[in-house]
């Protein structure tokens, strides 16, 4: 099956485009090329790549956590109508049995597709952490680092791991770093009390990032540089990072992407009370409360966000100044080579999956194609 996409700005890794058209065959993009002259339908006013949500706990009322088999594909759902192609559903601190649950649910969905937006595969936060960051992690759940166990995890995943947090000052951390890079698999770092030097040298053996930069870690001091001043300063880090405005304050965003600009990945850390209406829910667990959008632990602490990935664009370019390409760029072209997978997904090119959006003038989503199909929101 062909389709014809007409729109009046495409966006490209080298920039904006007007005028031009996508020819899609099946789920490949295999042309792109201006609007000939004296047609004047248009499909999309700014068509961009899908979303690539990489950090994601729950929605809709659900969690990633959650034994109901038919969670994933709701989830899916929800994401998609966000305007993300793909994500990669997130677990959190539990009990060993009930993480190897969990990446078993994600393996099967991976392997064998359904509705909404594709699963790349699972992100591992937890249980690898440190008590001092914890966030809403419990810590008497939390794990020291073993080879033998990673390997299991991987193999219950199927091989669809995809990224492991973890605190890089545990015991055996950089050995631990070192054997998931050779297997594979992306290392972020977070809820951890590590320094500048532990935090260098865990790039040194291979970590990639930080696990949504800001929170959960050691901050930026003018004497203390922590793991943010690592992360902002070592061109090799990439950083999460929670753009809903209360996680991260506008003015520390703009130092973010003014710092680390071509390494920032816009992510939710969504739980279920995304898209959900202001009350109890719970996280790792344990009770959280939303209000106003806001979830809170009874400590009064930030437990995941209710951040669609659309508004994470929109807040960037809106409450930052941060240009809409680079933006968009952020929560798809930047997630798409973190995870190794830039050669088929993350921006318009011709050869790469037809996982396309459309927005209008003011970023708000109107259309979502996931692997050549429209989906309808």
């Amino acid at each position: 099956m062909t389709t014809l996409l007409r729109a009046r700005r495409v966006l490209t890794e080298q920039g904006w485009l007007d005028d031009h058209q996508l020819l899609i065959d099946n789920e490949t993009i295999v042309a792109i090329e201006p609007i000939p002259a004296g047609t004047m339908a248009r499909d999309a006013e700014l068509l961009c790549p899908a979303y690539i949500d990489i950090h994601v706990h729950g929605g809709d009322g659900v969690d990633v956590m959650d034994d109901d088999p038919g969670v994933l594909d709701r989830l899916a759902k929800h994401k998609a109508c966000e305007g993300v192609g793909s994500w990669l559903p997130t677990t959190v601190t539990a009990p060993l049995a009930n993480i190897e649950r969990a990446l078993q649910r994600i393996a099967k969905r991976c392997l064998h597709g359904g509705p909404g937006a594709t699963v790349l595969g699972s992100y591992l936060e937890g249980p690898y952490f440190t008590p001092q960051n914890k966030g809403a992690h419990p810590p008497e759940l939390f794990r020291e680092l073993n080879i033998a166990e990673l390997d299991r995890l991987i193999t219950v995943s199927q091989n669809t791991l995809r990224v492991v947090a973890l605190a890089p000052e545990k015991p055996e951390a950089l050995e631990a770093i070192k054997h998931l890079k050779s297997r594979d698999v992306r290392v972020m770092l977070g809820h951890s009390a590590a320094s500048y030097e532990e935090t260098l040298q865990a790039f040194d053996a291979g970590a990639d990032g930080l696990v949504h930069c800001f929170n959960g870690m050691t901050g930026l001091h003018h004497r203390n540089p922590g793991m943010v001043g690592a992360g902002l300063s070592d061109k090799r880090a990439w950083l999460e990072l929670i753009a809903d405005g209360h996680h991260v304050h506008p003015a520390v965003m703009n130092i973010c992407c003014s710092c680390a600009k071509p390494r920032v990945l816009l992510i939710t850390d969504a739980m279920s009370a995304a898209g959900m209406p202001d009350g109890d829910y719970s996280i790792c667990g344990y009770p959280v409360t939303m209000r106003e959008g806001i979830v809170r632990t009874e400590s009064g602490g930030l437990a995941g966000s209710t951040l669609s990935l659309d508004a994470a664009v929109r807040n960037l370019v809106n409450n930052v100044g941060v240009w809409a390409e680079d933006a968009i760029h952020m929560a798809s072209l930047h997630p798409a080579k973190m995870l190794g997978l830039d050669k088929d997904l993350g921006s318009i090119a011709v050869g790469k999956r037809a996982s396309l959006i459309a927005l209008n003038p003011q970023l708000r989503l109107q259309n979502i194609w996931i692997n050549g199909q429209r989906f309808l929101l």
